[in-house]
């Protein structure tokens, strides 16, 4: 496939502005490029066949399964994207005034009610951009509550080592030490190692529940309460709140403070680099360092943003990705009250479903009821094959399937992890499951079909190691 560069020609194009209805201001010399920016040049023809082109090469949830484990990408219903696309929202500007805006920030306030009920949390900022950065805003707010109650003394964070791998990046960039809480035998938190780790420099925890191995853990309040007791916060990253929403809320648990991935759980289009939407909720100890441009409403009933009394300040320019926020509070309408209930007991239920199939031939690294997630280990099939998890996953591109997530979490040896979410139904899961079980007698019937796979795929197997050592990121004109 060629290059949009590639397509370009001097002159071709395909677009007609209108004469400017504003006077022409020329800038002055120093603000001008030396020389024009090298943008191709096409016909319109040329560029619709060059998305189409890429349209195939890409593959989503619309195409087919798609059990990213750890990233929930699910489908999502089409009238979430038309609410968004409603002119009040999707033509607003951020420097409006506030009386002129009166509709999105009811639709802003309503959300926070909402999310704020399903989290157990008393508060809630829109404006971080995804989960990492909600991630870096909630520490933020932890490491402000501590100094401004003068414990600049509590330098570690306690991670399990079955969080997601941005906790510890996360507590790194806010400048605090990572303790990392090796996990027990059954996947837990080691409550023993915790309890050795904790003390009067800690100031808190991160922690994932259920964890990336798709485990929920019982003793989650013990865990917190052995936090609190030394001084600390709970902080409760939400990225598997799929499997839990309103059936247990990580207010209730006994977490702090917690971020949402709006662009996993509530219904936005996942992947593809944005936009996506990671609100933090706390409670009211930490309220006071929410981010600037909190919307609240007033006893009128008019809404304005507010600054917390001790805020943590910008965390990015205005209020956050707003049409997000759109999506996910027409999908909760949508779902009504016991809806997020449903959803987490459906994709609970549709993951031991396929755990359980597949557990017929493949090793599951955590044998039990899981929730959301599982992990299969490909350790014994390598050995006695050759076939690696990295090949599996491979040899699902020739079947029109995406390979769920590979190497992760680091914890489990030749790991796939399978997120089948609730979207999808028995039939295509059983379709799944019967493509797994085929590249499982497949490894053993002929292993080096699988080792040069995907044959039947645009682009065959890569240099994946090349290409990490010796990326290509830019065109060379």
């Amino acid at each position: 496939m060629q290059l949009i560069f590639e397509r370009s020609r001097e002159g071709r194009r395909c677009a007609i502005l209108p004469k400017s209805d504003v006077p022409v201001v020329a800038l002055p010399a120093d603000q001008l490029r030396s020389q024009a920016p090298k943008l191709p040049m096409v016909s319109e023809i040329d560029l619709s066949r060059h998305y189409t082109e890429l349209e195939k090469h890409v593959h989503g949830v619309n195409d087919g399964f798609y059990p990213l484990g750890s990233c929930t990408m699910k489908y999502n219903p089409q009238i979430n994207n038309e609410m968004a696309s409603l002119p009040g929202f999707a033509n607003i500007h951020p420097l409006q005034d506030e009386s002129t805006m009166q509709g999105a920030m009811e639709m802003l306030y309503t959300a926070k009610e909402y999310l704020c009920e399903i989290t157990g949390m008393d508060d809630m900022t829109f404006q971080p951009a995804a989960g990492a950065h909600g991630e870096f805003t909630g520490i933020l707010m932890m490491k402000a509550y501590h100094h401004h109650r003068g414990d600049k003394h509590r330098t570690k964070i306690m991670i399990p080592d079955a969080a997601h791998g941005t906790n510890p990046a996360t507590a790194a960039m806010a400048g605090y030490t990572v303790v990392t809480i090796p996990s027990d035998e059954n996947g837990f938190v080691n409550l023993d190692k915790l309890r050795e780790a904790v003390g009067p420099d800690t100031a808190g925890l991160m922690l994932t529940n259920p964890n990336t191995i798709g485990i929920f853990d019982p003793h989650i309040c013990e865990i917190t309460d052995i936090i609190h007791e030394a001084g600390g916060l709970c902080y409760y990253d939400g990225a598997n709140l799929n499997a839990v929403m309103g059936v247990v809320r990580p207010g209730d648990m006994g977490f702090d403070v917690i971020h949402l991935n709006l662009h996993k759980s509530f219904s936005t289009p996942h992947g593809g680099g944005g936009p996506g939407s990671g609100p933090v909720g706390c409670k009211s100890i930490l309220a006071p360092y929410l981010p600037k441009y909190n919307v609240v409403k007033d006893e009128d009933g008019t809404f304005r943003f507010d600054h917390a009394p001790h805020t943590i300040g910008m965390m990015r320019g205005f209020y956050g990705n707003s049409l997000v926020n759109v999506r996910a509070l027409s999908y909760l309408l949508t779902l009504g009250n016991v809806g997020p209930r449903r959803v987490a007991e459906n994709a609970v239920l549709n993951a031991n479903y396929m755990k359980n199939r597949l557990a017929e031939k493949f090793d599951i690294a955590f044998p039990g009821i899981c929730m959301h997630e599982f992990v299969i280990t490909m350790s014994r099939v390598k050995k006695e094959t050759g076939v690696s998890a990295l090949d599996m996953a491979k040899g699902m591109l020739d079947y029109g399937i995406h390979p769920p997530t590979m190497y992760f979490p680091i914890m489990v040896d030749e790991a796939l992890m399978v997120e089948p979410t609730e979207t999808e139904s028995k039939e295509t899961m059983d379709e799944a499951v019967q493509i797994y079980l085929d590249l499982y007698e497949k490894a053993y019937s002929d292993p080096q079909v699988l080792k040069t796979a995907p044959h039947n795929t645009p682009i065959r197997r890569p240099d994946e190691v090349g290409a990490a050592r010796n990326p290509k990121v830019r065109y060379l004109f």
